[in-house]
Parts: C-alpha cells; sequence; structure tokens
C-alpha cells in the first residue's frame, strides 16, 4: 500500500518520472548517514507486550422485556477508559508512540537480532540517548506532526536520530548536510536552494517536507509503497537497492528490506532505527530520560516578503541572536532573504503583535528605536574560520562575501580542493 495523499498524487504525477531520474543521478553519490553514537554492553530486550483482555459486556437479564427499568451504569470498563484519559495526558511521546506502525510486527529472528545488537548499543549509553532526544525537542512536535499528516508511520519521524542526531548543523566529510542529511545532488533534484547566503538543507521546514517527498516519492516510483525499500533508498541510493532487491528475488526471495544484501551502513539503517523507537516506546526499560516535549511545536513562523538581519530581528523581538540562529540555521550570513526564503522562525513565546510588526514592510518597522539601531550596525565578518566538514572554499568565499583566489592568496592554498577539515583560514589580507 502507498501513503500518498490525493494531493501529492496530483502535485507529482506529472513530473514524477523526470523528478526519478534526477533522483536516480544524484542518488550515485548515496545519502550519507550522520551517527555519533558510542560503544555498547549487552542488554535485554523483547518486543513489547501487546497481549490484552477484551472487555465483555454486560450479560442480558433472561426475561430483560419484563424487566423494570432502571438508570444506566457505566461498566468497569467504562470507567477505567475514561479516568485513564484524565491521569495520563499525552505529551509529544505519547502522540509518537502511538503512531508507530512497525513496532509491533514481528520480524523475522534474524532481523530481530540485528535490532537487538543496536538496542543494546544505544542503552549501554542512556545518558547519550537522553543528550539526543534533548536536542530533538525543539522539532520533535512538528515533524511528527508532518509524518502524522501524510499518514506515514510515526518511526519516520525518527530518521533524524539516525542521520545527524537531530543535529540540524551536521555536516558529513562526504558532503552530506542538515537534520536530514542530504548531498548536494539529491537536495538540487529536490528544489532546495543552495547558495552562499542560504542552504535549505540545513533548513528544518524545507528540509523536512523534502526528505518527506523523497521518501514517499521513491516508495512511489520503485517499490509498490514500500517505505522501508524507499528508506534503504534514501540512505544508499535507489540504484543500489534496486540491484540488492533483483539478485534476492533471483534467489526465489521476496525482496523486502530484511532479505536484501546491501552495504554495510546500509544494512544497519533499519535496525537502528526499530532500536531506537523500541526504546522511546519504553524509555523505563531502558534506563533512558526522556524530556517533556509539548505537542505543538517550540516555535512560531514568520513570513516575510523584505529582508531581515537576525540582529534587528532580535532587537525588535526582545529574544536573544543566538536563538533565532539556532532555530534559522540554513541563513549562513545572519540575515533572511526572500529571493531565498520567506519564512523565518522565532520563539514560540514572542508576543503575536511584535510578530505581526516583524512582518510588516520596512516603513513600519524604521519606526522601532530598537530596530533601526541594529540595522545601523553592519555585522562584523571574523577575521579567520575554522573549516567543518563538507565546507569548500567557493562556499566559504560566498560566505564572507571574499574571492576566492584572495582566499587562496591570504592562505597559501595552491589547489581548491585541498582544504583540510579543522584548517584555520585567512579571511582577509591583513
Amino acid at each position: 500500500m502507498t501513503y500518498r495523499t490525493i494531493r501529492q498524487r496530483l502535485m507529482l504525477s506529472a513530473g514524477s518520472t523526470v523528478i526519478a531520474g534526477l533522483l536516480l543521478a544524484a542518488a550515485a553519490n548515496s545519502q550519507a548517514s550522520y551517527s555519533t553514537t558510542s560503544a555498547a554492553t549487552p542488554s535485554p530486550y523483547a518486543p513489547r507486550d501487546m497481549s490484552s483482555s477484551a472487555p465483555t459486556g454486560q450479560p442480558m437479564t433472561p426475561d430483560s422485556s419484563l424487566a423494570a427499568p432502571t438508570t444506566p451504569q457505566p461498566t468497569s470498563f467504562q470507567t477505567s477508559f475514561w479516568e485513564s484519559l484524565t491521569l495520563e495526558p499525552k505529551d509529544a511521546w505519547g502522540i509518537l508512540r502511538d503512531s508507530f506502525k512497525w513496532q509491533d510486527t514481528p520480524l523475522p529472528p534474524d532481523a530481530q537480532a540485528r535490532v537487538d545488537e543496536w538496542i543494546d548499543f544505544y542503552s549501554s549509553s542512556p545518558t547519550h540517548l537522553a543528550e539526543i532526544t534533548e536536542r530533538s525537542s525543539m522539532w520533535l512536535a512538528w515533524i511528527a506532526q508532518q509524518v502524522s499528516s501524510r499518514q506515514l508511520p510515526g518511526e519516520i519521524a525518527l530518521i533524524p536520530f539516525v542521520e545527524s542526531s537531530f543535529d540540524p548543523a551536521a555536516r558529513s566529510n562526504r558532503g552530506a548536510a542538515g537534520l536530514w542529511q542530504f548531498m548536494p545532488g539529491t537536495g538540487d533534484a529536490m528544489g532546495l536552494v543552495r547558495n552562499g547566503t542560504y542552504d535549505g538543507r540545513l533548513d528544518v521546514i524545507t528540509s523536512t517536507q523534502a526528505a518527506l517527498d523523497y521518501i514517499e516519492l521513491q516508495a512511489e516510483q520503485w517499490y509498490d509503497g514500500n517505505l522501508q525499500l524507499s528508506l534503504a533508498a534514501y540512505n544508499a541510493g535507489a540504484g543500489t537497492v534496486n540491484r540488492a532487491r533483483h539478485s534476492a528475488q533471483a534467489q526465489g526471495l521476496a525482496g523486502d528490506y530484511w532479505q536484501l544484501s546491501l552495504p554495510n551502513e546500509t544494512m544497519q539503517y533499519l535496525p537502528k532505527l526499530y532500536a531506537i523507537a523500541a526504546i522511546i516506546d519504553d524509555p523505563a526499560r531502558y534506563n533512558v530520560s526522556l524530556p517533556e516535549v509539548h505537542t505543538e511545536p517550540a516555535f512560531a513562523k514568520v513570513q516575510l516578503d523584505h529582508s531581515v538581519t537576525l540582529a534587528q530581528a532580535s532587537a525588535l523581538l526582545e529574544v536573544s541572536q543566538a536563538s533565532l540562529a539556532e532555530l534559522n540555521p540554513g541563513l549562513l550570513n545572519g540575515a533572511i532573504d526572500p529571493r531565498n526564503v520567506q519564512t523565518l522562525l522565532v520563539p514560540e513565546e514572542v508576543d503575536s503583535e511584535v510578530l505581526a510588526q516583524l512582518s510588516q514592510g520596512e516603513s513600519t518597522l524604521a519606526s522601532s528605536p530598537s530596530y533601526a539601531s541594529a540595522a545601523n550596525t553592519a555585522p562584523s565578518i571574523p577575521k579567520t574560520y575554522r573549516v567543518a566538514r563538507g565546507d569548500n572554499l567557493s562556499a566559504i568565499a560566498a560566505r564572507y562575501g571574499v574571492a576566492v583566489d584572495d582566499l587562496m592568496q591570504w592562505n597559501g592554498i595552491e589547489r581548491a580542493n585541498a582544504l583540510q577539515t579543522g584548517q584555520l583560514l585567512t579571511l582577509s589580507a591583513q
């Protein structure tokens, strides 16, 4: 079965063949997986117990037609049901658990063994897993809503755990970036703008929509709606998965994910996802403490049709510039350019009237003394820059408004592709 909505069918059907071709070409570089876990020790695990005794109704009296009318009384089941709703209010974790669709389907023994290894791995370091869940708290409720709105399994909302440890600024040494670790070519194929001032792969809003589109599109295009095969292709590329599937089918196998022979990273991809979902499904069992996450997103969106720097927005909204930068990692130079993106994320507690003022034009904003003061303060360019994984000279030069040739001259670089992670670059001739 597929999970594509009617709206998505109409939107994607016309161009699916063209996009699929782009994706196959982009996937040749493969989707990189970004993981920061540590070594593990064994711990016991068993699938959660879903056994329950179904409530039985009240028996009819032998001659109910002759019995005196009585006031209906709630059964003990009805009473306990409503009490449980009162005593157990749901947070984002509870809603996410309810949306899991793969946890209660038994796996073949060898597949379950692969999952158990990763459960042992993650549960051996509950503090590390707690750090990742804490980092996820800013984005989890919103991502879970997007997954649910497409009727996808809730486990898909946990993919950023596997890909980036829920770090929107994560970059791999193969060039993947963002919460969903898009490779440059795949991001380009999915319409994620990428230039010197903005990188849509780092923008949580746009990259999440693109990632879910990508997963659904591949499931529809290649795998008859099989999302697990699509996730394997998300990691290794559709060509790699398709070849492994044909090989399995030639051996008389059904060709589902758990039967395929794939690159090691992809062989571990779904076991990791299953393991994280199992731990989140029952954190107390694995001595993991989950942070409180409300059911509503931890941020608000402001639609803008004019340029605004984070310094200006910080002054007007009276929130720290660091908080705005954390919510908007796609803004590489600390400013929103409506030619690239029109949505600024702000903390949820910001007053709605101030948000309305920010969304209005420059003429209205100019009347705000704090905004005007911030506007007159030019953003300072650092003297040096430490090269991060996935960086290249052209992107760094565009980010800080300098020429690539100048960067190479100032730093004695002979070949543009000779950058080393951790290298300190001088950003001026001084």
